[in-house]
């Protein structure tokens, strides 16, 4: 008789125990999923510039540095999208400026290729790191150089930002000014304000042509006086 008491207190406890485990289970279930919604929810919002979105879901809880399928963080598609008010409230919130996507970008490198001063400025409190480079191995005022963005190129070299960092393909800032640009004012004026912030007029691209020499072949005049030609 004892042991079939004994039996029934086990059997009893057994029970008490799975029940815990699969409420326990059933809570954490659901917290996964109300955290993993606020995280998408996040990344949405922050991806269009839905502001209010996003504030409502970093006080739900969401994780800011949740990634989407390309591995870009919410401040990272903020920046692409240059909403610069959900970029303020990610970088408030602590988000990560130099979180790196699955091409190799970061927040702070596609504002180099936005050409956008204002989602500079939300970025610099949060420290970015100036050094990290994109797939093509260039710091962002390469890209800046190369599509003309003469207020982000102004802006960025008082940053501190290496102006005579060679890229992968060999080229410097200054390079890809003459070597892709086309010439017109907007890169006159780039070429004057990378070489005020010391850009070298005499480092060649991989075949040793330097931008004097590229811009004489492509008949750049103005430039070629900028660069002491």
């Amino acid at each position: 008789m004892l042991r079939v008491v004994a039996l029934v207190g086990l059997l009893a406890l057994a029970g008490v125990a799975v029940a815990v485990a699969v409420h326990r289970f059933a809570v954490n279930r659901e917290e996964t999923a109300v955290t993993g919604s606020a995280d998408q929810d996040l990344l949405v919002a922050a991806r269009d510039g839905d502001t209010p979105g996003v504030r409502a879901a970093i006080d739900g809880g969401a994780d800011v540095e949740a990634r989407d399928e390309r591995r870009r963080t919410p401040l990272l598609l903020a920046v692409t999208g240059d909403h610069v008010d959900a970029a303020k409230l990610l970088v408030a919130a602590g988000a990560d400026p130099n979180a790196l996507d699955d091409q190799h970008d970061t927040p702070w490198l596609v504002t180099g290729v936005t050409g956008s001063v204002a989602m500079l400025e939300v970025l610099l409190p949060a420290k970015p790191d100036l050094t990290i480079v994109n797939r093509y191995g260039g710091v962002s005022v390469i890209p800046a150089s190369e599509r003309g963005h003469v207020d982000y190129v102004r802006r960025v070299v008082t940053t501190g930002i290496d102006v005579n960092h060679v890229n992968r393909l060999g080229w410097t800032a200054l390079l890809e000014c003459v070597v892709l640009g086309d010439g017109t004012a907007a890169y006159q004026e780039i070429a004057r304000i990378l070489v005020a912030a010391g850009a070298d007029v005499g480092i060649g691209d991989s075949d040793g042509v330097t931008a004097l020499e590229h811009a004489r072949r492509r008949g750049f005049t103005e430039i070629v006086q900028i660069l002491g030609g």
